[in-house]
């Protein structure tokens, strides 16, 4: 079992940047495949970023592609999500995953959820 706290996230204006951070209860978060989902108002929950166990690799979605890096730090059992150019289409709640891989597919499929945080852009 892995809980995953979420902090950071709030409201901020188009252009601005914000960092979310999940930290992860138990030894085994260094296993795991870490991701990033979010989920807009009256949208399906989409994929945004994930990174490879020893943090070697990442992929991104396309319309995050520049303007967001992931990160993770095993020794401290935490993931990262730096947003930086943030736009209204932006405006979600964030959610951290630890998951497997399926397939070819580098996105993760999430076993363990965090919380959600909120992230709104204003114009």
């Amino acid at each position: 079992q892995v809980h995953l706290l979420q902090s950071g996230g709030g409201l901020v204006q188009a252009g601005g940047s914000l960092r979310l951070s999940c930290t992860a209860e138990g030894r085994v978060f260094f296993t795991y495949r870490m991701g990033w989902f979010r989920q807009a108002p009256g949208k399906e929950r989409e994929f945004v970023a994930t990174i490879t166990q020893s943090g070697d690799d990442t992929y991104y979605a396309d319309s995050v592609t520049g303007r967001f890096t992931i990160s993770r730090d095993n020794a401290k059992n935490t993931l990262y999500l730096q947003m930086n150019n943030l736009n209204t289409d932006d405006t979600a709640v964030y959610y951290c995953v630890a998951g497997t891989l399926s397939g070819r597919s580098p996105r993760p499929v999430p076993k363990y959820w965090g919380q959600g945080t909120q992230v709104t852009v204003s114009s």
